[in-house]
């Protein structure tokens, strides 16, 4: 202690900084375990004996990381925390946490437990400097010491770099006793030579981020507490005052109550500022004699007198509140006590005092944390570890949940789910949540006499979690054997007993055996003795957390007469639990037979088992009650569906358990919606809350998108999926999971005999070699050449006649020109006088027919329209030819009902105009739809009845056939209120009075009810919703016999498609949600100009440019389009439309930029994953490629004309491009075995390999209509390339970008999105230099982007 006060003495003499003796002891010498080297490297858990406690918990173990934190388990991986802010996901005690490197010599970091006494005197002496009026009776039993000495910052070594010479030293103790815990952080002079570190994934942008210094809760066990911090200092201002400043009255020595046996809600800072040196000889000569004193005495029986309590006034500082966070002692600077602002705690003085929280609600990202079990045969004065002769969850991490965190036993390793969740750990669900369930059933039965069999019928359930309501459905079943399997109750009671409502101390199935099990169940039915086997096999959680299971039952069972019902009283039955991998129960269930007004009452004996690889180290319960509050069964003869619904919860089987009274929560008599959670209160209180991956709106419960909000923890190379109440991680083709179960690896290529010379195709300049399955090569002509690929010949492409008429053809070797005739101007496909520019839409058709007509219009069958002088389209259009006369709206197009025949006479057209303002009901009566939709004013020949202001009479009665019927102010029936001719008419208000904006169901049927011009075909799907304007369950395709069953959103629910002549299962909306789907808005139009359209997730940005720059200022959301996620994006510059692709809605639609024009649905069928989007403004058609199909197709801008252009020799197609004035076509294939960027003619002639050597991952892909390159961006290669589009003149623009996703070029500039900085990167084309970048507010991935141009953009060639 002498030796302390003489450092202390030093150190205040100067008044400078703690000198290195100021350290305590470490070093070999003292028994220190060394972190083996490296850039991301943690020891193994070093066991406190007896564990202290740390943020109100015990901590049995203590990790040490390489990048300056100390933690109570494992870290993750350092990517996950390491260039973030506070708080971080998992406690950490954090003297400098940065990306610190100990590779090549640089440096050592030592840890040890200690209790030796020269380590406790020097460690109560710092304590009681920072706390002199608080701590005179603290004594420490035992120290923890991690030091890093002379480490370096992490830094990308190349031939022509040194490693820094800056190096940091610093030192952190955990000092504790029984009742108390104590850290020290200790900065001596000179220890901190550099402040910050450089992210991994910088560009070559010069960024320094600086080190966090503080501490973090974490996620704990405690929601409440979660997301917890105290910062002490994270900019470089309060960084390089460690050294200078203090807490304690010591010049980098810095003192923190960090754990209490008494509550202690903040972590809390010692409070003795820095002295000067003339007041610093008393100070030292104080802590000396005390000092003394305490090494003089014997530590077990000594006695400090004690000191004032927590109240007593402080020096300076008044009254003290020992449980305020961020305490700020007088001559610190504001960022070294508190640097953040959350959470307001009133101080003693009225003030406020700052701390942090992040929402507790928030959700919890699921990192593999590591915790520890106490052993009862720990040797306190061994610390030795040895991983080589069991498992670690180092070792085996990836077996738990992301979810879930795992803990190191004695003898292996188990995982356990995280707080709001529940399972087995291997498989974790968000509590409360809503869930489903997909399988097959199988059986053999005899029933009666009869033998049935039946194989891979359907089999659905709905799992309301927050109550424990299970519904399940199986479909198929032929009869009489599902008539025979009413009773059966336990084929519906297995999900009871996975998903019950747990009591306080109880586990579910769920909870014990996770999604993977075995149950065997045998029942023999009274009193004819008949038995019947079941066998459910779960085999884990699929996507979207849908567990998945194979049902088998064979045996015979009793016959059950037709037009008979079952019905099952609320039972009670014992589940044992006899190991850690197997449940047994048996019971005795009676079940009443009800068939008119005859009652039987008959019985069966159910034995069951099952069996599960659980954790060997975890205890359950002997015994178990699950009780069945509610049971019914039906079979619907209609659908050909058995149902069983159970309510359940399970609780201890023990005597006084019955008479207990349950709070609601445990027995599900609570009001909590179904996505909701039910959190007990004391007595039979109860709150509601949201679960885990669902947030609150106001009014309800909303799912998370974890994917579009940036909250998953998808690594590299892979997909974000969201579902209901989590998210899940899918690797790109081409690479499997890595190992540490989060990122994606790219797999080893195959051999490519293209690469290495010994294919037999024409020279490179002609032909192509591409890899076919198996490995063989093939050989393809390039583009204007022509052959087997072996031998290619020149085409002579002006025989086709591609030029204008007023432009003459040139060809050349494998390509071809135009050039406009002397007098006209034009790029050579298109030529004029320079006036066509300003020609109308019916003076166009005039000179330029269309070669193709899309279908009944003025131009069809070679049509050339009459236009007035005005250039407007002549409401009246007559074919020269056929004789066939028509009327035409301002648009030109055919008004249906109006075409006469030849020789008879013209109809009467009024204006375009006048048809333009007629309302929907007046046009409806004018223009009856030939093939009515179904059910509507419309419909069966009924022409609707109009009030004076052309809308619809709330009223409508059909002339012919008597029926009556109220609409709603769309003209649209109104469910249930259709009466039978003779009848009273129903009374209808109008329609403006009930009237309630329309549901997403609503729009997307109105709109596709336009875009089929009123009259769907049978083969046409048009989305059916109920009379509140949700999605029916059961939705079918036409009269095709597809149909399948959707979730609220009106998505389709995996696995439940059926094919013609079977009907799924699909279950009503037993717990429909509290909050619609919000309509789309409108489209906020954007200013003029140029600018960029980037996807991300829901919505679509608008990111305007000035000249080339980024007007990030002026960024903002276009589109918001709830429940999609928008991947590909193109726009149409001659109507001023974007188009775009969804994954999640498995559509292409567009929307028009003229202010108030709505989304339109334009392709909604026979799609999976489309991808990429290309838009040739100049033939009116799109390209886009499906990665689900493998395929790339073409159809016009309205969808019609759609056609499959290649379906073959793709793998995963992503990026697409066209060129429009060439006529050629370019994508993407991040095939696994042979990335490639194809080419073929917009036609889909031609097609041939462009690139495909020194590629990887070809995420997007641009062409320039102004230099004629064709540029992609590389995510494996991390290239930005371009080349000619012949393949030639290929170079490198950028060689080091993160993770490219999408790329647009304009003027001098690339603009790609990234999926490291979430954000739009803009790289010069001339330097390949990074220039600017934007990250929107909202963190989450960006998919495509384009650019908008105030004019068409085209070149001559």
């Amino acid at each position: 202690m002498r030796a302390l006060a003489a450092v202390l003495a030093a150190a205040l003499a100067v008044g400078a900084a703690l000198p290195r003796p100021g350290l305590l002891p470490h070093g070999p010498a003292r028994g220190d375990a060394r972190l083996r080297p490296g850039d991301d490297e943690s020891s193994p858990g070093v066991p406190l004996r007896p564990a202290p406690r740390l943020y109100g918990r015990a901590a049995r173990r203590l990790y040490v990381g390489t990048n300056g934190v100390i933690s109570t388990q494992d870290f993750p991986r350092e990517t996950q925390y390491v260039d973030d802010d506070f708080p971080t996901d998992f406690p950490v005690i954090a003297p400098f946490l940065a990306d610190l490197d100990t590779s090549g010599d640089r440096g050592n970091i030592y840890y040890r437990q200690d209790n030796s006494p020269d380590v406790l005197d020097q460690t109560v002496g710092y304590i009681q400097a920072g706390f002199p009026h608080t701590t005179g009776s603290f004594l420490p039993t035992n120290a923890f010491i991690a030091t890093w000495e002379d480490v370096g910052a992490y830094q990308e070594l190349s031939q022509d770099t040194e490693p820094s010479r800056k190096l940091n030293t610093f030192q952190a103790v955990i000092a504790y006793n029984d009742e108390d815990t104590y850290a020290i952080f200790l900065y001596p002079e000179g220890g901190l030579q550099f402040l910050g570190t450089r992210p991994k994934e910088s560009y070559n942008v010069q960024l320094e981020l600086p080190a966090r210094v503080g501490f973090s809760w974490g996620d704990g066990d405690d929601p409440k507490r979660d997301g917890l911090f105290h910062s002490l200092a994270s900019s470089e201002p309060a960084l390089r005052n460690l050294e200078r400043e203090s807490n304690t009255g010591v010049p980098g020595v810095w003192v923190f109550h960090v754990g209490s046996v008494a509550p202690l809600e903040h972590v809390e800072p010692g409070a003795v500022p820095v002295r000067h040196a003339s007041s610093s000889a008393d100070y030292t000569r104080t802590l000396y004699s005390r000092a003394d004193h305490y090494s003089r005495a014997d530590h077990k029986s000594m006695e400090l007198p004690a000191q004032h309590s927590s109240d007593t006034l402080h020096p300076d500082h008044g009254p003290r509140a020992p449980t305020l966070q961020g305490i700020v002692p007088k001559g610190l600077p504001a960022s070294l006590g508190q640097e953040q602002s959350r959470r307001l705690h009133p101080n003693v003085d009225g003030s406020a005092q700052q701390s942090y929280s992040a929402n507790p609600s928030s959700y919890s990202s699921g990192h593999h944390g590591v915790g520890v079990e106490e052993d009862v045969h720990f040797n306190p004065d061994v610390f030795t570890y040895s991983a080589a002769s069991r498992e670690t969850c180092a070792q085996h991490h990836e077996r738990c949940s992301p979810h879930a965190f795992c803990t190191d036993y004695a003898t292996g390793v188990c995982c356990h789910c995280r707080a709001t969740y529940y399972g087995n750990g291997r498989q974790c669900l968000p509590e409360g949540a809503v869930h489903r369930l997909n399988g097959k059933v199988s059986g053999s039965l005899t029933v009666g006499q009869a033998s049935v069999r039946f194989q891979d019928v359907d089999l659905h359930a709905y799992i309301v979690g927050s109550d424990g309501r299970t519904y399940t459905a199986i479909s198929g079943v032929p009869q009489p054997a599902a008539r025979a399997l009413l009773p059966l109750l336990p084929i519906g009671g297995l999900f009871a007993w996975l998903f019950a409502l747990e009591e306080p101390s109880s586990e579910n199935g769920f909870s014990i055996t996770g999604a993977e099990f075995t149950q065997n169940l045998e029942v023999t039915f009274y009193p004819g003795e008949e038995t019947v086997h079941i066998t459910q096999t779960a085999e884990g959680l699929g996507a979207d957390n849908y567990l998945s299971l194979k049902t088998h039952i064979q045996g015979q069972v009793p016959f059950l007469q037709e037009n008979t019902t079952v019905h099952i009283a609320p039972y009670k039955e014992l589940y044992h639990y006899s190991s850690s991998a197997a449940v047994t129960s048996s019971a005795q269930r009676e079940y009443v037979l009800v068939s008119g007004t005859a009652n039987q009452t008959l019985s069966y004996r159910l034995r069951q088992n099952i069996t599960f690889a659980g954790c060997p180290h975890t205890r359950l319960l002997a015994r178990q009650r699950l009780s069945v509050a509610r049971a019914f069964t039906l079979y619907d003869s209609q659908e050909h569906v058995l149902r069983y619904a159970l309510a359940a919860h399970i609780g201890s089987a023990g005597d006084n358990a019955e008479n207990s009274p349950v709070n609601p929560c445990h027995d599900s008599t609570h009001t909590c919606e179904a996505t909701a959670r039910c959190q007990p209160g004391t007595g039979m209180e109860y709150t509601c809350g949201c679960a885990a991956g669902y947030h609150s709106d106001g009014r309800g419960c909303r799912d998370v998108d974890e994917c579009a909000e940036g909250l998953s923890q998808c690594g590299p190379f892979t997909v974000c999926l969201n579902g209901p109440g989590s998210y899940r991680c899918e690797c790109h083709s081409g690479y499997r999971l890595a190992e540490d179960g989060q990122g994606c690896v790219l797999l080893a290529p195959a051999s490519n005999p293209c690469e290495d010379g010994s294919h037999p195709c024409a020279p490179g300049d002609r032909a192509r070699c591409l890899i076919r399955a198996g490995g063989q090569p093939a050989c393809e002509c390039l583009p204007g050449y022509t052959g087997d690929g072996i031998s290619c010949s020149d085409v002579d492409e002006c025989a086709e006649n591609p030029c204008h008429p007023a432009a003459v053809c040139y060809n050349t070797q494998g390509s071809f020109s135009c050039r406009c005739h002397p007098g006209y101007e034009g790029d050579g496909f298109q030529c004029s006088h320079g006036s066509t520019q300003r020609l109308t839409p019916c003076q166009h058709e005039q000179l330029y027919p269309r070669e193709v007509p899309p279908g009944p219009s003025p131009v069809s069958n070679g049509h050339v329209p009459q236009c007035d002088e005005e250039g407007r389209y002549r409401p009246l259009q007559c074919h020269s030819s056929t004789g066939h006369c028509w009327c035409v709206d301002a648009a030109g197009q055919e008004i249906a009902g109006t075409r006469t025949a030849p020789g008879s006479t013209p109809p009467r057209c009024g204006t375009p105009e006048s048809v333009q303002q007629l309302t929907p009901c007046e046009h409806a009566r004018l223009y009856p739809r030939e093939v009515p939709p179904g059910p509507s004013p419309v419909g069966n020949g009924h022409v609707p009845q109009c009030d004076e202001e052309g809308r619809y009479r709330p009223l409508q009665c059909h002339s012919s056939t008597g029926h009556c019927w109220c609409v709603d102010a769309s003209g649209q029936e109104i469910a249930g209120t259709r009466t039978a001719p003779g009848s009273t008419p129903p009374r209808c208000g109008t329609p403006g009075s009930t009237e309630r904006p329309p549901t997403m169901c609503e729009r997307w049927r109105q709109s596709l009810l336009e875009h089929y011009g009123g009259s769907p075909r049978s083969d046409q799907y048009v989305p059916q919703c109920d009379v509140e304007g949700n999605f029916t369950p059961l939705q079918c395709h036409g009269d095709s016999g597809y149909c399948w069953c959707v979730d609220e959103s009106g998505r389709e629910i995996q696995g439940t498609r059926s094919e013609p002549g079977s009907t799924p299962p699909c279950l009503p909306s037993v717990a429909p949600p509290s909050v619609r789907p919000s309509p789309r808005p409108d489209v906020s139009p954007p200013a003029t100009g140029t600018f960029l359209l980037y996807a991300q997730g829901q919505q679509i940005g608008y990111l305007p440019l000035n000249g080339t720059h980024l007007q990030k200022e002026a960024a903002k959301t276009l589109l918001s389009l709830h429940g999609s996620i928008v991947v590909g994006i193109d726009y149409d510059c001659r109507e001023k439309t974007i188009y775009w692709t969804d994954v999640a809605g498995r559509t292409i639609s567009r929307a028009s930029l003229e202010p108030g024009a709505e989304p339109e649905t334009i392709i909604n069928s026979g799609l999976i994953s489309p991808e990429g989007l290309a838009v040739d403004h100049l033939r009116r058609a799109m390209f886009w490629t499906d990665s689900g199909l493998d395929k790339i197709e073409r159809a016009r801008l309205d969808g019609s004309e759609r056609r499959v252009l290649f379906d073959t020799d793709l793998v995963n197609p992503r990026a697409i491009a066209v060129d429009p004035v060439r006529g050629n076509l370019y994508w993407t294939d991040w095939n696994r075995e042979a990335p490639k960027i194809e080419t073929s003619t917009v036609n889909g002639a031609n097609r041939r390999v462009l690139v495909n050597k020194d590629i990887g991952l070809p995420n997007g892909l641009t062409f320039d209509p102004f230099s004629k390159l064709l540029c992609w961006a590389d995510a494996g290669t991390k290239h930005l390339e371009c080349t000619f589009p012949d393949g030639t003149g290929r170079r490198v623009i950028q060689n080091n970008l993160n993770y490219p996703f999408s790329i647009i070029s304009y003027a001098n500039h690339f603009y790609h999105t990234d999926w490291r900085r979430d954000g739009v990167i803009a790289v010069d084309k001339e330097t390949g230099s990074f220039t600017d970048e934007y990250l929107p507010e909202q963190r989450s991935h960006l998919y495509g982007i384009t650019a908008v141009y105030p004019y068409c953009p085209g070149a001559r060639k």
